[in-house]
């Protein structure tokens, strides 16, 4: 059997990680994936962290070592058992016995952070939200998921920033993808379906999807350009949180005629959806269309590249 392959998601807390996930793993086949949070691998409860001054996100109140094993077991395609970290109480839950199946997905804080974890990923992705609108995915979700109050979501990202700062977003250099969901000038508001996203495409992978024939009509939301990140050459596709329904289906189309047919039974509406405020389920088109240009970089890896 081939080695399993494994897709790196990294970003700060509240940065859409675990909605990304959902729809890359329905496109592969849910069945087919094994995804796990590094977050769990804390050294300290919150108790703990609260006492000793210290926050999730330094690289010394997490088993750094442990994560670089368990990443190179997956990768072998040997099963391992995994801290469970509880983000409601605060404290760890009996660890979970976890297999590796043919797609694993790697979300958390610190999967960059050193060359041993790096070296496990074949397809390495960023998520870097505007600042302002990871603060308001942060505040609904810890409030609304985690039982924290409002007050305690705002001195919690305050006292993290500097560790933000200095060991979560300089992990962005490793990432072969960056994906920015950010609103449009015109709604400063907006918060869900109708985000814009700025995609950067590094040379690091050995192939992009041709989207000429969609690109080639110009405008209607969509936009591929030559740009630099962190001082290097990257494309960037950009596609419009307004873009229209046929469009935005031209390039799903598009992209879903380079994914291999025994996915295509795996095609349907859910992609793309988030919750809403209110509750209400929401589509959006980029985060679909992002989350199978992934699935498309996965599989490409499945079909011919082996670490």
């Amino acid at each position: 059997m081939k080695k399993p392959i494994v897709l790196g998601i990294v970003g700060d807390s509240a940065a859409g990680k675990t909605t990304i996930t959902k729809g890359i793993a329905q496109v592969l086949g849910e069945d087919r994936v094994t995804t796990i949070c590094t977050d769990d691998y804390h050294r300290y409860n919150r108790v703990d962290r609260a006492r000793l001054g210290i926050t999730a996100l330094h690289p010394d109140c997490n088993y750094l070592d442990i994560i670089e094993q368990h990443l190179k077991l997956l990768k072998d395609g040997q099963p391992i058992l995994k801290p469970h970290y509880n983000h409601s109480t605060g404290d760890f839950d009996p660890p979970n016995y976890v297999e590796a199946k043919e797609f694993i997905i790697v979300e958390g804080l610190l999967g960059y952070y050193t060359k041993a974890m790096r070296d496990c990923y074949d397809v390495r992705l960023y998520l870097a939200p505007p600042e302002e609108l990871r603060f308001q995915w942060k505040m609904k979700r810890d409030t609304s998921k985690r039982g924290h109050t409002a007050e305690a979501v705002r001195k919690e990202m305050q006292m993290r920033e500097p560790d933000s700062e200095a060991f979560i977003r300089p992990q962005r250099k490793w990432a072969d993808m960056v994906i920015c969901f950010y609103p449009p000038p015109e709604h400063k508001e907006e918060t869900g379906g109708h985000l814009n996203v700025s995609i950067v495409l590094r040379p690091t992978l050995p192939t992009h999807p041709d989207l000429s024939q969609v690109l080639e009509e110009g405008g209607n939301g969509l936009k591929l350009v030559l740009d630099r990140d962190m001082d290097l050459p990257v494309d960037r596709l950009e596609i419009s949180g307004a873009i229209t329904d046929a469009k935005a289906k031209q390039l799903e189309d598009l992209l879903w005629s380079y994914i291999p047919g025994e996915h295509h039974h795996l095609r349907n509406d859910d992609i793309g959806t988030i919750t809403g405020t209110t509750g209400e389920t929401l589509k959006s088109h980029p985060l679909a269309l992002s989350q199978l240009l992934i699935a498309y970089h996965l599989l490409t890896a499945a079909s011919g590249v082996v670490k």
